[in-house]
């Protein structure tokens, strides 16, 4: 079909207009703005792919061709909501994004075609429909990013100093660290939507625990000196960005323990700093996401995805862990691509064959795809046992 510009738009906002109120539906029923944010994303990638790419480079749009470019549109969005930190379980939004490119599939092929009678000699263009659900969509959206905005968390301040804690966090709010603010004794999420921002934590059990809630974001904070874990999560969904995590002196805790969220979503740790620990950065029963993380003197092993996980390591570096540098665990499925492990340590103490200093090593019916890794200078670059696989590709 033939597309004018105007067709295309019109054409879109059109079919998306159910979508924009299963949107709504779904932001009321999981007190969550995430499917409203999607929406709108999906409007906005769309419009940019229509009026700089589509309308320039196919004057002619096949059939076939709804597919390739739905998925580079699946694509773009998950990317964006990635990158500007919403939140949302994934198989949900690939639902909500898959249930709207089926719809525009069928009114573009037969609803609109039988609605308008002239829709494919006049390159997809609606006329007062078309217009008329751009205006829809417009107050529809607004109208919820006006209430979301309303709804939006309190911001509480952190003033440079020493505070006394464990603070716990017991309502939705974003805490912002001043410059200097130092929390002592840990900080504990019990709140759903919290967001702590540049906060150093000092002690406590575990520095930061987040347990039993949703949308937690910590952006930015410093954990040195817990008893056991840097910071710990159970059964909740975190988005961790840019965070440092000292635990030298402490052998038997985690850096960050992601645990038993695996039907809460994806999990992201990303551009985060790990010394030192038992482990740097594990996850069970998890779908985790580790990016562009560094990991460092750890004492049983750098990176670790075990106990039933699908989660990706992607572009970090773990050095001179002890015995393993990244552990696939547990008919766990794991993703580990363009990673830097170096230095690996025999354990020799130990006397466990599988801790002969693995850069990467996959047990009990683990599957581990690896990519573009530099492994070479460890003594064992890679392995797999306990009826595990490794397929890598360079």
């Amino acid at each position: 079909m033939s597309y004018t510009l105007r067709g295309r738009i019109e054409s879109r906002f059109a079919a998306l207009m159910p979508v924009i109120a299963a949107a709504c539906a779904l932001a009321v029923a999981t007190h969550r703005w995430w499917p409203i944010e999607a929406v709108a994303l999906m409007i906005v990638i769309g419009l940019v792919l229509d009026t700089q790419l589509y309308d320039r480079a196919l004057s002619y749009q096949a059939g076939w061709l709804a597919v390739p470019l739905g998925l580079l549109e699946l694509g773009l969005l998950l990317g964006a909501m990635r990158l500007l930190g919403i939140m949302a379980p994934l198989w949900q939004a690939v639902v909500l994004f898959a249930g709207g490119w089926l719809l525009a599939q069928l009114l573009g092929h037969a609803g609109f075609p039988l609605a308008r009678l002239g829709y494919a000699e006049e390159g997809g263009e609606l006329g007062r429909l078309g217009g008329a659900s751009a205006l829809a969509a417009a107050v529809v959206l607004a109208g919820a990013g006006a209430t979301a905005y309303a709804m939006e968390p309190p911001v509480v301040h952190l003033q440079a100093g020493v505070h006394q804690g464990p603070l716990v966090i017991t309502r939705r709010e974003v805490l912002v660290g001043d410059p200097g603010a130092i929390v002592r004794g840990g900080i504990i999420v019990k709140a759903n939507d919290v967001r702590i921002e540049n906060v150093t934590v000092v002690g406590g059990e575990n520095g930061i625990t987040v347990d039993s809630v949703r949308g937690t974001v910590l952006d930015g904070v410093s954990v040195s000196g817990a008893k056991l874990d840097g910071i710990h999560v159970r059964l909740a969904n975190v988005m961790i960005k840019d965070c440092t995590v000292d635990m030298h002196g402490n052998s038997l805790g985690q850096g960050i323990d992601i645990s038993y969220n695996m039907n809460l979503g994806m999990s992201m740790v990303e551009g985060c700093t790990v010394i030192g620990g038992m482990e740097g950065i594990t996850t069970h029963s998890s779908m985790t996401m580790i990016m562009h993380d560094r990991v460092s003197g750890t004492e049983m092993r750098g990176i670790s995805v075990t106990e039933m996980s699908m989660g990706s390591v992607m572009d970090s570096t773990v050095s001179g862990a002890l015995g393993i540098g990244i552990y696939c665990n547990d008919r766990s499925m794991c993703m580990i691509e363009h990673n830097t492990v170096v230095g690996t340590r025999p354990d020799i103490a130990s006397g466990n064959p599988t801790r002969r200093g693995f850069g990467v090593l996959a047990s009990f019916q683990s599957q581990a795809d690896l990519r573009g890794n530099q492994l070479s200078t460890n003594p064992v670059p890679m392995g797999a046992v306990i009826d595990s696989q490794i397929r890598a590709t360079h």
